[in-house]
């Protein structure tokens, strides 16, 4: 018998589908990165996809850069805050603590693939993959699994959420660095695919830690009783 009262952060009926997700986003990853290591110039795809983009003017402009301060220090702490607030206010202190790790985590690790790979920007500024779109990427995954949790939806009907969830903020993060010359689309693309990596095991690893918590404290409350 254990003490484990906490939902899952993590739903059971999304770990497989999400942990065959994050392996093929692992394997992308990689493989961009290994594609534009050492590179300072736009590859085929992204002088494609930056030609659709180029020369953005207002009003759209003004939501390019609104999406991108959202991915700035400020702008990301604010968002954090109030999603951390929210999970604690809806009593889902898991998924809180998935904010904090997770965002952090998946940040982390964009911030050492720029340096690993190498690829530069504007002559110098490391840019694959994009921290921006990977940190807005990764919050989405995260009340994205908080609402499957909260609506008990199924693994269909779960999956389908957390991917539309990643998608939608993928694409507007992405959209907005490309379009403000921040970013080329593949660094977007790397960012997406290292949220899709890294959210889902951090969800898992927040889950097994929790669990063991609780056993660890339901054994010592045996033990006292005794």
């Amino acid at each position: 018998m254990t003490g484990r009262t906490a939902p899952a952060v993590l739903p059971p009926s999304l770990r497989a589908w999400l942990g065959l997700i994050a392996a093929l986003a692992t394997l992308m990853v990689v493989v961009l990165g290994v594609l534009y290591a050492g590179h300072s110039r736009p590859g085929t795809v992204d002088v494609w996809i930056q030609s659709a983009v180029d020369g953005v003017r207002p009003p759209w402009r003004n939501v390019a850069l609104a999406l991108d301060f959202s991915g700035e220090p400020a702008g990301a702490a604010t968002l954090v805050v109030a999603t951390v607030s929210g999970c604690l206010l809806l009593r889902r202190p898991r998924a809180a603590v998935l904010v904090v790790v997770g965002v952090g985590m998946t940040v982390g690790a964009a911030t050492l693939l720029k340096h690993l790979v190498g690829r530069t920007i504007h002559g110098g500024y490391l840019s694959y993959p994009s921290g921006h779109t990977a940190f807005l990427t990764a919050l989405a995954l995260v009340v994205a699994l908080l609402a499957t949790g909260r609506l008990g939806l199924g693994r269909t009907a779960g999956t389908l959420l957390v991917l539309a969830a990643a998608l939608v903020a993928g694409a507007a993060m992405g959209w907005a660095q490309v379009a403000l010359g921040a970013h080329y689309p593949t660094d977007a693309l790397g960012g997406w695919c290292t949220a899709l990596a890294v959210t889902p095991a951090t969800a898992w690893l927040v889950d097994r830690m929790a669990d063991r918590l609780v056993d660890q404290k339901a054994d010592a409350g045996r033990r006292e009783r005794r």
